[in-house]
């Protein structure tokens, strides 16, 4: 077989649509909620007291604008499998070869965080196992079921997300039974009263309100996965809107809804930023082993976001061979329609990343996770800018989509600004400056990369 014709039969080659409308549901608040709201929203209301409601309501108004932009994207043209294909379209090979590796890199940190996250929930329960075990066993599971087939991948995503709605639906009830009954806990009465009656909804004042920002943007990396799975969907057109659309509802009930009950509980200012707020709640109410309950939520959660990492860098990866910008042999799929040398790929460098977390816990890996997060942020600023092109090179296709983004182009204005505000931010924290600082060396590196490729090939 020629080059040729090996390049035409890959391109052949087409992700088979196997993910239903339940799954896209259950990706999309499994996005949407990340084990910062289960163990880190104790540390977010120590830093801004009820004030943090407000930033969540703020962050979530921006990141439905950003996946509604998202959405428009992708169903302007439904040959568009992920980020990579419009950015292509719209900004070129260069924009395409570095937000492809970028956000591939972002979700590589992403798993390396959450096995090691696995190893230490495990721990919990069976104190005498190595950290690096059950992030092992955690990852060769995980690349065995999406090798299978992409409806096994949402399966797990499912049942994941499940087990947390369940657990925030079963706080935010039995909180709201103990508000309403004046439940007597060791802080006081359970009352609404204790949001604004202990130093007002502000009690840091607006510097605190500004600095909790950055923990409640991160809270929601990974919501844009949703814009992933486009190339595997049923029934897209429908499918995704709905998901999309579903966002705000979501974010009011489990982030708003969730920290609201605890806040009305517990008085932010008695609430230990060491510890789960969920288990504090659960623990007040008498639910024998409440700390087990909330360690296995937050246990599957951490196998969810490292399934949603195996399954978007694999995806990645395959997009970016399709349009030769990785190695050929990642763009073939297996007989089920699967993307396996890329799975293969993304998983080593994964081993790689947790095999050097446990080697050199602290300098190397802190600074890989923060880059990370700085790298989400261009992600969503290069999906506004594509938005924002194909509005003003396309407006008669711009005419006939049915998901638009509202108040076109004003929005698109107020999502870049919060952005940039989001960076400002960053450089307010000492542990987080030294990302933005760090982070160009990221992009010129792929840049070289690019340069040197093109030459290669030319």
């Amino acid at each position: 077989m020629t080059d040729d014709m090996r390049k035409d039969n890959i391109n052949q080659q087409k992700l088979e649509r196997g993910l239903k409308n339940r799954h896209i549901q259950l990706i999309a608040i499994g996005g949407a909620i990340g084990t910062g709201l289960f163990l880190g929203s104790g540390k977010s209301i120590h830093f801004a007291g009820p004030s943090i409601l407000f930033a969540y309501m703020i962050t979530g108004i921006i990141c439905f604008l950003i996946m509604r932009s998202l959405g428009e994207l992708l169903l302007s043209n439904l040959n568009y499998h992920s980020f990579v294909d419009f950015v292509q379209d719209y900004l070129g090979d260069m924009a395409a070869f570095i937000t492809g590796w970028t956000y591939w890199f972002c979700w590589i940190s992403i798993a390396m965080a959450d096995l090691t996250a696995v190893g230490l929930y495990t721990q919990y329960w069976l104190p005498g196992v190595p950290q690096w075990v059950p992030g092992l066993i955690a990852l060769i599971i995980l690349l065995i079921m999406n090798l299978a087939t992409v409806k096994l991948f949402g399966e797990l995503e499912f049942w994941f997300a499940l087990i947390k709605v369940i657990a925030i639906l079963a706080l935010i009830v039995i909180g709201l039974v103990m508000i309403f009954k004046g439940f007597s806990t060791s802080s006081g009465v359970s009352s609404f009263t204790n949001l604004w009656s202990h130093g007002g909804m502000f009690p840091n004042g607006i510097h605190g309100f500004i600095l909790s920002f950055q923990m409640v943007v991160f809270a929601f990396v990974g919501i844009e996965l949703v814009g992933l799975t486009a190339g595997e969907t049923e029934n897209p057109e429908k499918v995704i809107p709905k998901a999309i659309n579903n966002i705000p509802v979501r974010v009011l009930l489990f982030y708003i809804g969730a920290l609201l009950v605890i806040m009305s509980i517990y008085p932010w200012d008695v609430i230990n930023p060491s510890e789960s707020p969920f288990v504090q709640v659960f623990v007040a109410v008498g639910i024998v082993g409440a700390a087990s309950i909330i360690n296995f939520v937050v246990l599957t959660s951490a196998a969810s976001a490292c399934n949603s990492a195996v399954f978007s860098t694999s995806r990645m990866v395959y997009s970016l061979a399709k349009d030769n910008n990785a190695p050929e042999s990642m763009a073939k799929l297996t007989q089920r329609k699967v993307p396996s040398n890329a799975l293969f790929f993304s998983a080593i460098v994964i081993l790689i990343g947790v095999t050097l977390n446990y080697i050199m816990p602290e300098g190397v890996f802190t600074l890989i996770t923060s880059i990370s997060t700085v790298c989400f942020i261009y992600i969503w600023g290069i999906t506004i800018i594509c938005h924002m092109k194909y509005r003003k090179t396309r407006p008669e296709l711009a005419k006939t989509n049915k998901f638009k983004l509202p108040l076109y182009p004003y929005t698109n204005y107020v999502i870049l600004a919060f952005l940039a505000f989001i960076l400002v931010v960053l450089a307010l924290a000492q542990d987080t400056r030294v990302s933005l600082f760090v982070t160009p060396v990221w992009f010129i590196l792929l840049i070289v990369i690019y340069k040197v490729r093109k030459a290669k090939h030319q």
